[in-house]
């Protein structure tokens, strides 16, 4: 009889617990802040939001709503990381989430959401090693229906947002002058740190490294070349996390410890190591809606003169 209340105790809280997660976490929408200081000492400060992984299909009105609120942030510099689609019909709803952002200034890379429809995965195989999920996916992506985001390109970028696919730009931004290194998604393997090797020209404000996985080879290249700050997303923070633990996966490389949040890379900090910001993203893969210790999350960092 103890052993058969247990059980229903136990399935009871299961139960409550995807309720909770799949019912109101996932739509609970959080702006997260944090101070980085990466400006030359005495600077003014230069407010940038980063937005991820909005995964939009065309009936997530309410979470294209609340990324449009955004913009009364009043930000700088928009950065986006990538997976904007869930589905080949949620152009205009993109669109719709980032009208008022699209109106200042932005760069942008994409992810593997972005360029293919997801589809059903066992959420057990994120527990497996990491070249075993690859593998998977490479399969999967072979197999997946391309999403329209050439389109999706040529609409932001006809809207101002740079196009930072393997390639490097400069943007003046509050009358500073911010340099720029982005590579295509790392978790295809499609980022071409070759296309953007080397130091960040002389005289530049900031220096900003931006991906949508925060692999290692990335994060690396970048620290190495003097990139001040990275930015990246896809981890969904871990997701599914457990409550005073945290992160059981990151979908990369990165350690479960920086899944989210401001932190140093090198992870052992010290003089010269770059800031890195990974974003928790605001949506989830349309076959797993849930999120759990893990808030939808969108960040305005806010940049400061170094201390």
């Amino acid at each position: 009889m103890v052993v058969k209340r247990v059980a229903l105790g136990l399935a009871a809280t299961a139960a409550a617990g995807l309720v909770y997660a799949a019912g109101y976490e996932v739509r609970s929408y959080r702006l997260r802040r944090f101070d980085v200081p990466v400006l030359a000492p005495d600077s003014r400060p230069l407010r940038v939001l980063h937005v991820s992984d909005l995964h939009l299909t065309p009936g997530h009105r309410g979470r294209a709503a609340w990324v449009r609120r955004l913009a009364a942030l009043e930000p700088d510099l928009v950065v986006n990381t990538g997976d904007n689609l869930s589905h080949a019909d949620a152009i205009p709803t993109v669109l719709d989430a980032l009208g008022p952002l699209l109106e200042l200034p932005g760069v942008f890379v994409f992810g593997s959401n972005d360029y293919f429809a997801p589809r059903p995965k066992n959420p057990a195989r994120y527990l497996l090693p990491l070249d075993r999920i690859r593998r998977q996916n490479a399969r999967d992506h072979a197999e997946a229906v391309d999403l329209p985001w050439k389109e999706l390109r040529d609409e932001l970028s006809s809207a101002g947002w740079v196009d930072l696919t393997n390639t490097r730009a400069s943007l003046t931004v509050d009358g500073r002058r911010l340099t720029f290194a982005g590579v295509d998604d790392p978790h295809l393997g499609r980022d071409r740190l070759g296309d953007v090797a080397g130091p960040p020209p002389s005289g530049a404000d900031l220096a900003v490294g931006v991906a949508h996985a925060p692999y290692q080879r990335v994060l690396d290249a970048f620290h190495r070349d003097g990139y001040q700050l990275l930015l990246a997303g896809h981890t969904h923070g871990g997701q599914l996390c457990v409550p005073g633990y945290g992160a059981l996966v990151t979908n990369c490389d990165l350690d479960t410890a920086r899944v989210k949040g401001v932190s140093r890379h090198p992870r052992v900090g010290g003089p010269g190591a770059s800031w890195m910001h990974v974003s928790a993203g605001l949506g989830t893969s349309p076959y797993a809606r849930v999120r759990f210790a893990c808030p939808p999350e969108a960040t305005l960092l806010t940049l400061t003169g170094e201390r």
